[in-house]
């Protein structure tokens, strides 16, 4: 049977237009046709890359002969300004598949070089992805090897660039600290994806990125790193490094690298100094062309800023103070992802954090450890969800407790009854403003008294960017336009000017840093009492507004009248 097949092989290449016409121009004998397609069972290998490989013939004979006997217009590759070439059009992985270039777009039509004119397919299959009719153009097969090389060396070379920054050997993964096992230095890898991963890490850190995206496409794969709250793309690695890269932030993470069907999670403690060390929360998603991992950046400096560098503005300070003062109650703070409330509570937990006070936190994870405070991390998968270790807390003792997220009616009763029973408890939820967090406690099953009794601040906020101080910009805004975006007449009248972005090799597109944005509402003796009637969101907002309660966009337009922040990103991030 293997026979058989074999000279069908045979009869099926002798029958090639392109090994009849060399023949017939004596550059191909008919002995070495035999020994190719001998070779060519065994591993594929295109006719003509075969004969100059093999010295048969150089390229410029076959290219020469081959444009001669089919008529088509023969280029020299190296007149070709390679910057020029919409590589762009064409999935790199067709490119090296089919050995063909795509060499210049003019109106509808793409022209393609390649090496064979029967390489039909090439041009059948970039005509379908690039949506343009396709004209061959013959090139030399030792100048489009050439070619296809430099290519995949431009894409290392980005690649390199990153893996050998300075510092990026000098990064260690240090053990979780339930492990016993010894400190191991990743610099003992040498090799390219090692010291790749090692140098956008490093990158990310110094740049003071939040995230860092690891991100698998058809057609190309993305590193991009979310700076002040902006995702932007920091390197283009070749596609074919996708798989590897997974795999080595896995093995860093403690990850199983042989599961690529379900999401995983893990952690990577970075020591990139004898006295600091970051960790890195790492997750992974399968998606349809690989698994995407997103790691967070835990800096202990980042986290914990300090009340002063939050952004309360002067009257709201003193109510955010006084109020996780109390013995008990509830402090809620509440926003989308990303938002900054874990920034929040942390500073929260920062001030109360004294050795006369016992402090438990759930939550899931902890953000970074504090010395100090009894931290758990929730693991639903073995039962310690967040009410059960609420539930723990209250049998040892607390002063303080922290619950990363209520998500449910039992979270919320037990954090409830803790606030009661003489503990001052700390929680985050997801609502959009302020007076909505009252409504969502009560369709959660909460009854209105308890939310009335326990509630005593509810905390609403967004991250803006920070005007880069170097090069922000003075800007005219008529009258008429800044009534529109919600200023006040008395705020006209005062004496302050507007900035806009503009960029600079100090900053990320005009902004470096972000500033939070708050609506601090103390829960009134009045709004108390409108809750346990059932007062609906909108009448609890207005109450606010008439206790002077600046909201989310009130507190971002006096941010902007103190040239801290811009109204373009005011509006970006209060503007539903």
């Amino acid at each position: 049977m293997a026979t058989s097949s074999k000279k069908k092989d045979n009869r099926s290449l002798q029958g090639n237009s392109l090994a009849r016409q060399l023949i017939a121009d004596g550059i191909l004998s008919q002995k070495t046709l035999d020994e190719y397609q001998e070779a060519n069972l065994d591993e594929p290998i295109p006719l003509i890359r075969y004969l100059v490989k093999h010295n048969v013939a150089s390229s410029y004979q076959i290219a020469l002969a081959v444009s001669r006997d089919f008529g088509m217009p023969l280029l020299d590759l190296d007149a070709i300004d390679r910057d020029s070439i919409p590589l762009h059009l064409i999935d790199e992985n067709l490119i090296y598949r089919h050995n063909a270039l795509p060499l210049y777009h003019r109106g509808k039509r793409l022209f393609v070089g390649i090496t064979d004119p029967s390489n039909i397919e090439a041009l059948n299959n970039f005509k379908f992805h690039a949506g343009l009719n396709t004209v061959p153009v013959l090139v030399e097969e030792d100048k489009l090897t050439q070619f296809m090389d430099s290519m995949g060396q431009s894409k290392f070379d980005e690649m390199m660039d990153i893996a050998d920054m300075e510092g990026a050997d000098g990064v260690d993964v240090v053990e979780d600290f339930e492990d016993d096992s010894d400190v191991t230095t990743i610099s003992e890898d040498d090799a390219p994806v090692v010291r790749f991963v090692n140098g956008i890490l490093l990158d990310a850190i110094r740049k003071g990125a939040s995230d860092i995206h690891f991100e698998p496409y058809e057609k190309k794969y993305r590193v991009r790193f979310r700076q002040d709250g902006m995702l932007n793309e920091v390197a283009s690695p070749p596609a074919s490094m996708a798989a590897k890269i997974a795999a080595r932030i896995k093995v860093m993470a403690k990850l199983d690298i042989s599961e690529r069907r379900v999401p995983q999670d893990g952690k990577v403690r970075l020591a990139i100094s004898k006295n600091k060390a970051i960790d890195l929360r790492t997750s992974t998603c399968p998606t349809i062309f690989g698994e995407k991992i997103v790691m967070r950046i835990l800096d202990p400096a980042s986290i914990m800023l300090g009340i002063e560098k939050l952004g309360f503005s002067e009257a709201q300070r003193p109510l955010f103070e006084a109020a996780i003062a109390r013995p008990h109650g509830m402090v809620l703070v509440t926003g989308p992802t990303g938002s900054g409330k874990t920034v929040t509570l942390y500073t929260a937990l920062g001030i109360l954090n004294t050795e006369s006070r016992n402090i438990s936190t759930a939550e899931d994870p902890a953000e970074m450890a504090i010395p100090g405070a009894n931290q758990v991390n929730v693991n639903p998968r073995q039962g310690l969800t967040f009410d059960s270790a609420l539930r723990s807390f209250l049998r040892q003792d607390p002063d303080v407790i922290m619950v990363g997220e209520i998500r449910d009616l039992a979270t919320a009763e037990i954090a409830i009854k803790a606030a009661q029973t003489g503990h001052m408890v700390l929680s985050t939820l997801h609502t959009n403003d302020a007076p909505q967090t009252l409504d969502r406690l009560a369709k959660m099953g909460i009854p209105t008294f308890n939310i009335a009794t326990t509630v005593k601040l509810i905390i609403a906020q967004r991250l803006a960017r920070r005007l880069c101080t170097s090069c922000k910009r003075p800007i005219d805004i008529p009258k008429e336009e800044l009534l529109k975006q919600g200023f006040t007449e008395a705020d006209l009248e005062q004496d302050f000017t507007l900035y806009e972005a503009v960029g600079c090799s100090k900053c990320n597109e005009g902004y470096k840093g972000r500033v939070g944005l708050y609506q601090v509402m103390p829960v009134s003796e009045t709004m108390s009492n409108m809750i346990m009637e059932g007062a609906n969101t909108l009448a609890i907002a207005n109450q606010a507004k008439q206790e002077g309660i600046k909201d989310l966009r009130e507190s971002g337009l006096e941010k902007v009248m103190q040239g801290i922040t811009s109204l373009e990103e005011v509006n970006r991030v209060t503007v539903e």
